[in-house]
């Protein structure tokens, strides 16, 4: 007998039990006669036909698919399907959990929210600071949604005024006051070996952070090359390198011609960076410097006088106010900075990637070899509105670190939840490799919201006003695709270095130029609507399967192209490269553009038109700019500064967007 799948849906339901009693004691199907089976129903329909319907689980979700077994459809059969597409919709709708308003004076945070999330509790506390890294996942949701609610144009909110103005003139203590003690590290501690008298303001103690960084030798190569680090300092920061790096999507709900092979990409992350010892170095390199690090102090607000800042912050372990002053302010803070919101207004963050995970000890040889790591890897469909992402790169000796991500559209009803993605990483870590959480060792937490931003071109988002200027992921202007705020700011570190220590010479700190020192690439802009696919609108549905039909569409391309592949995930690509990869995925599997474009919208088409249409005019300036601009430009060095600072300084704008020969 014939048998034909008529439906594949996944079911916002964690427990797949409970999917099961629905189907065995409330649908009722208008047609047909109902048997309950093990795990859902069989419909007998007329002619020995008959429907099957069947549930899973996966991923703390439920999965349903329907059979038909029988020769040809049957008349009843699409109006079961209507009927029962309906009801399972208005039974298991569309879930996004809120965060639980706890009180820390009442209760400790494991008590607090072991209701909750049960098993986040249970393996937080088995991690050596446990405890102060719970408390740190919630403090950024908690504040990640309040900044999100700000977003809603439909209330009346406005994002928390830290930003201030008055007319205060004087000479400022510091010529860089440098807010957030991560990215802002690094750039920090280049700035200070150039001169510049630095202050770096840190709300933890200096040197802990809840991420870890992966790079490749070739892109690090630039903190070496401008001199912040030596060959052997860099050494001393490497924790693992792995031969060979892997990227794969769950394809057994794809038709076969979207079925991909696997894709290597041996020199892409493929550099695990000890934080800890990077951080650690920075600092000694900033004190080296003539540098002052105020740890362990919150930042309040900034107030912007005619000639210098004002920063006003709160020392945490005794509640004393401190302030000081600087000609120039660096945002530092990352996706939940107050300035950055505020500088933004309505055009902050499109799209978020909730990231949570672990280092962790313990896997066995049979589970995981050393020498290499998932760089990207799914291991299901979308799972309750969202299409699961893992990560896993060697550590230091037997540690491994892995991450749990998704791309999530920004919404005010469905900010993303990092403690909802902790109980779903304890959840289903051993369905991604088969281990026991309990033998394994949790050295410490990773997680953090890395944003995006779907920028049409380089003045689409305010990232800079008078004297104040944001980096890293406060800037959010980096690759949609796996590269956060490190991996931006590293690869246009010389670039923002050298104008900005420009704009400094020259006193040009006002919000105009200020802006145009960032890391924006148009051909990173036109691959944003790449993210795009990767992300359920909020209230929509799509079938389980398509975000990895998607991304094993291209990631097939790339893998039968294994340099165009280190280009492309490196952010390297040119106008032709794209161009060729985009008409190739297209024909391989025409419906793309269409499934790009109900998940984008008609707005979002237009305005990625307004990308490529950039990106295009770029690719035109670099064909005629590239072989003589720079060249022209050094030799104007002698007179033109001088002559014409802000000139000279817009020319060094446009030379520094132009690919290197």
């Amino acid at each position: 007998m014939k048998v034909t799948e008529i439906l594949y849906i996944e079911v916002s339901q964690p427990n797949p039990n409970i999917v099961c009693q629905w189907l065995h004691n409330t649908w009722q199907p208008s047609v047909g006669k109902k048997v309950n089976t093990s795990d859902g129903i069989r419909l007998e329909l007329a002619d020995n036909h008959h429907l099957s319907i069947f549930v899973w689980g996966l991923q703390r979700t439920t999965y349903l698919k329907i059979f038909r077994w029988g020769e040809k459809q049957v008349l009843a059969e699409n109006k079961i399907k209507k009927e029962f597409e309906k009801a399972i919709k208005a039974q298991f709708p569309p879930y996004y959990p809120s965060l639980p308003d706890i009180d820390l004076n009442q209760n400790n945070i494991f008590s607090a929210l072991e209701s909750y999330y049960p098993k986040t509790v249970k393996y937080f506390q088995k991690m050596p600071q446990g405890e102060y890294d719970l408390k740190r996942a919630y403090w950024w949701e908690k504040n990640w949604r309040e900044s999100v609610k700000n977003k809603d144009k439909n209330i009346n909110l406005t994002p928390k005024q830290v930003i201030f103005k008055d007319k205060t003139t004087g000479k400022a203590d510091y010529d860089l006051i440098y807010v957030g003690g991560a990215l802002g590290a690094i750039h920090a501690a280049l700035m200070a070996k150039l001169g510049y008298h630095v202050l770096l303001i840190e709300r933890l103690k200096f040197g802990r952070m809840n991420r870890e960084w992966n790079i490749s030798r070739e892109e690090f190569q630039v903190l070496i090359d401008n001199g912040l680090f030596t060959k052997k300092e860099f050494e001393s920061i490497i924790a693992a390198e792995y031969k060979d790096g892997f990227s794969k999507f769950f394809d057994a709900h794809n038709p076969s011609n979207l079925k991909a092979k696997v894709l290597h990409t041996p020199k892409v992350l493929n550099i695990a960076i000890d934080t800890s010892r990077l951080l650690t170095l920075c600092g000694q390199k900033l004190k080296q410097y003539g540098a002052d690090i105020w740890e362990e102090t919150e930042f309040n607000r900034v107030t912007i006088g005619k000639d210098l800042v004002t920063v006003n912050t709160t020392y945490s372990p005794t509640g004393e106010e401190k302030e000081a002053t600087g000609r120039l302010l660096i945002d530092a803070m990352g996706t939940a900075s107050p300035i950055a919101w505020q500088l933004a207004g309505d055009k902050t963050f499109d799209s978020v990637c909730p990231t949570v995970g672990a280092i962790v000890e313990g896997f066995e040889p049979e589970v995981w070899d050393f020498d290499y790591g998932d760089v990207l890897f799914s291991h299901g469909d979308i799972s309750r509105g969202r299409q699961l992402i893992w990560e896993l790169f060697p550590a230091e000796g037997k540690e491994v670190t892995i991450y749990l991500f998704h791309y999530h559209q920004v919404h005010p009803d469905n900010p993303g939840s990092l403690l909802e993605m902790y109980e779903d990483f304890f959840s289903i870590l051993p369905e991604y490799r088969r281990c026991d959480l309990d033998k394994l060792t949790w050295k410490k937490p990773t997680f953090g919201y890395i944003p995006g931003r779907f920028t049409v071109s380089k003045d689409d988002r305010k990232i800079g006003c008078d004297r104040i200027l944001c980096i890293g992921d406060a800037a959010s202007v980096q690759s949609p695709l796996i590269f956060t705020g490190f991996g931006s700011l590293v690869r246009n570190l010389g670039k923002l270095t050298n104008l900005l220590d420009i704009a400094l010479k020259y006193n040009l700190l006002d919000g105009e130029s200020l802006n145009q020192i960032q890391a924006y690439q148009s051909n990173i802009a036109v691959t944003w609507m790449f993210s795009k696919g990767m992300m359920v609108p909020t209230h929509k549905t799509l079938p389980p399967q398509r975000i990895n039909s998607m991304l094993n569409t291209f990631f097939g391309l790339l893998a039968s192209e294994p340099e165009t592949a280190d280009t492309f995930i490196k952010d390297r690509t040119d106008w032709l490269t794209f161009n060729r990869l985009a008409l190739k995925a297209a024909s391989q599997n025409p419906p793309l553009l269409l499934w790009i474009w109900q998940m984008a919208g008609n707005k979002d088409i237009f305005k990625w038109l307004g990308s490529y249409f950039n990106f295009t005019i770029d690719a035109f300036k670099n064909f005629l700019f590239s072989p003589w601009f720079p060249q022209w430009l050094a030799s104007q060095e002698s007179w033109l500064p001088e002559y014409n600072p802000k000139l000279w300084f817009n020319l060094k704008v446009f030379a520094s967007n132009l690919p290197k020969k």
